[in-house]
């Protein structure tokens, strides 16, 4: 049980009586940091929610963005930490079907998928089964209900080994006059449960999510996983949308954590109403189920729609046509009471108020001081460290990963994995930008300019591709809340995501927040993943890859000494330390409208390749240029403050590459009015750095086949 003494003090005192068997199940799940936010709601209202693109921030299953006069995006992002960490299979196709069902929820048709995963060291057996069996979750949950995993990232880190990271953004597509919200407006209006039967998986899954791992919890918390069903959910979503189509439908809501206890309370809540649940009216799909554990089954692949009564028959004959469960499970009932109702007898009867909002807690925080220690270290010779760090699994090609995605399905994918976004078409005129990112290392160093980095990084992305950034979701993944120094770390984060989203007009819309990911002491690297969407012009699409012979490589942005926290000098030096690199707010805005504004003015198509300066620096940006074209370049790199070690591998943000027909140069430079200047142009196969020479085939050969070597 989750819930302290004081809590049950608070919930008691609002009562007038003790709480029966029931009535604290469901109140402890409630009460869980997974459904509660208890501990970060304070610091979430830090962020910018609101924007001229935006239509709902956060509060509901997703966010909505407007992106035409016609559609607009609902966009979500979820963890599924602790369940993959135990079945990695199975809680990496629970984590995709519970996003989905959030994207319907909202009325809309989910059309990709995203993630961001962290795995310990490629070299450690678990790791790598983990990270093979998560993969595979992914792919054949999004294969099988046919939708495209567009693009991701993946970092590897020794602090992951036991607590590996599964979160996962997912973005659908909704007519603005057939949005649906979760809510429960209606009194007398029923609950109809459809899709998945109920059984005992999952009980407690909220409970065990809000809790540290333990060596045991792979035996011990098994029963806390919930169990993947695509063949279902491609039915739920087919049937839901048809439902949606058809009847004029009050409200909607998936069922996730919490189950039932969580759905109903939240549904109705948020209109201060009451409900009644007729729990034997439950289609259950194991015999002698208590009622503690139908209220609290994590049972997958089930949707609740509020409707009319009278609409009831033409919801069931949808449900049935589609071969899945139905049942009217309760209706709206005035006050503001959750009643569980067992053969006549009331069983529960609880405040909606005290399942849905339960109090926050004010817990202590203490700051981490930065690590100011001087860093030596012995650079090897440029032919041995570039090699090197284009082959670390953090660096090189992820083509393992995204060949097992299929990424075309629904065919609206325009640009394929492997680039800075995926992009795909909406309209004959409009397309959208996708991204995840996230830098571990940067955020634990730095906690304000490593978690604005995440924001920063995936704005890039987006503008690299020729879009503008709409919005923001996130995944902040952290350690133990109850520890003053994680707490600092979250609520730091959150302040330096706030600066950059801010600035750039793309609120924070929708998120989750997965705390106690810690094994026995040994914490995660605090990782804020952030997913940034983007509306373009067609016509305005870049690629990051050379396209002609003879262009000019034009360097936007300064780059300074901020080679601690690099992947370099994880890579290279097996270093972790110092402080990360800064965000600089006015650089950073000032360069990304800049490169929006040269896209957007191109319309002769002089500007050829756009790829934005991340991890492993101009080195790896140029190489990942090269590699991705067949095209080398010859590049001089000059900087009277920095060597030739910072030059190439520092990870300095507010950085583009552009390259330019080479009769165009002049006329580009002269509308660009921030740092910028020629570094180069696209010549031969091979990279040309101040005259050190990389063939082709070496870079190549260093870049793929890495994480191919881990996994055969």
């Amino acid at each position: 049980m989750t819930l302290a003494d004081s809590e049950i003090e608070y919930i008691e005192g609002i009562l007038g009586r003790e709480m029966n068997e029931l009535e604290e199940g469901m109140l402890d799940v409630m009460f869980s940091e997974h459904c509660s936010y208890k501990s970060s709601r304070p610091f979430l209202r830090a962020f910018p929610t609101e924007g001229k693109n935006i239509i709902l921030g956060p509060g509901d299953d997703a966010g909505l963005v407007s992106i035409t006069d016609k559609y607009a995006l609902a966009v979500g992002m979820e963890s599924h930490n602790h369940p993959s960490a135990i079945e990695p299979y199975g809680g990496a196709g629970t984590g995709i079907g519970g996003i989905l069902r959030d994207i319907i929820s909202m009325g809309a048709m989910p059309i990709a998928l995203l993630d961001s995963l962290r795995f310990g060291p490629l070299e450690d057996e678990k790791s790598r089964y983990l990270f093979e069996h998560v993969v595979k979750g992914i792919s054949d949950y999004g294969n099988r209900v046919g939708i495209p995993t567009v693009a991701g990232e993946i970092e590897f880190d020794e602090s992951f080994r036991t607590n590996p990271l599964v979160n996962v953004m997912c973005v659908g597509l909704v007519e603005k006059d057939k949005i649906v919200r979760a809510q429960a407006p209606n009194i007398g209006d029923v609950f109809l449960l459809m899709g998945g039967t109920t059984g005992r998986d999952g009980i407690h899954g909220v409970t065990f999510a809000s809790e540290e791992l333990t060596s045991d919890s792979e035996t011990e918390d098994r029963p806390a996983v919930q169990v993947a069903d695509p063949f279902t959910k491609k039915r739920v979503l087919e049937a839901s949308l048809e439902i949606l189509e058809k009847i004029n439908v009050s409200g909607v809501k998936d069922l996730g954590g919490g189950g039932l206890t969580c759905c109903i309370s939240e549904l109705v809540d948020s209109s201060s109403n009451g409900a009644l649940v007729d729990l034997r009216a439950i289609p259950l799909r194991e015999t002698g189920m208590t009622p503690y554990e139908i209220m609290l089954s994590e049972s997958q692949e089930r949707m609740v729609f509020v409707i009319n009564p009278d609409d009831v028959e033409l919801a069931k004959q949808i449900c049935d046509k589609h071969e899945i469960s139905s049942a009217v499970i309760g209706e709206v009932i005035e006050g503001n009471n959750m009643v569980i109702s067992d053969d006549g007898d009331e069983i529960a009867n609880l405040p909606t108020i005290l399942l849905a909002d339960p109090p926050s807690i004010d817990r202590p925080i203490a700051e981490i001081p930065a690590d100011t220690e001087e860093i030596d270290v012995k650079d090897p010779p440029l032919f041995k460290s570039f090699p090197q760090l284009l082959s670390s699994p953090n660096i090189a090609s992820k083509e393992w990963v995204y060949k097992q995605y299929d990424h075309e399905v629904q065919v609206r994918t325009v640009v394929k994995p492997g680039d800075d976004a995926a992009v795909l078409r909406i309209d004959e005129n409009t397309a959208i930008a996708l991204t995840t990112d996230s830098n571990t290392i940067h955020t634990k160093l730095s906690p304000f300019d490593g978690a604005a980095g995440c924001v920063a990084e995936a704005i890039r992305n987006v503008i690299s591709m020729g879009a503008t950034p709409y919005a923001v979701v996130d995944c902040l993944n952290f350690g133990n809340p109850e520890t003053p120094e994680i707490l600092w770390q979250f609520k730091t984060a959150i302040e330096g995501m706030s600066l950059v989203a801010e600035k750039f007009d793309a609120p924070v819309i929708s998120g989750n927040v997965s705390f106690y990911n810690e094994t026995e002491g040994v914490k995660i690297n605090p990782t804020p993943a952030v997913g940034v969407i983007g509306v373009e012009d067609i016509e305005n699409i870049r690629t990051l890859d050379f396209k002609n012979e003879g262009d000019k490589i034009i360097l936007i942005g300064k780059t300074y000494d901020e080679l601690q926290g690099s992947e370099y000098h994880r890579a290279i030096h097996n270093l972790e330390k110092g402080v990360a690199p800064k965000v600089r707010i006015e650089e950073e805005f000032a360069n990304g409208k800049t490169v929006l504004d040269l896209i957007s003015n191109d319309k002769d198509k002089n500007i050829t390749a756009v790829h934005d300066v991340s991890a492993g620096g101009l080195a790896v940006a140029l190489s990942e240029m090269v590699i991705k074209s067949g095209l080398g370049c010859d590049v001089t790199l000059v900087d009277d403050e920095l060597d030739k070690i910072q030059l190439l591998y520092s990870e300095s943000h507010a950085r583009y590459l552009l390259t330019v027909k080479a009769d165009a140069v002049d006329e580009i430079l002269s509308q660009i009015d921030v740092e910028a200047k020629v570094i180069g142009e696209v010549k031969g196969t091979d990279l040309v750095i101040n005259d050190h020479e990389f063939k082709f085939e070496d870079l190549d050969d260093a870049y793929h086949g890495v994480i191919e070597q881990y996994m055969a």
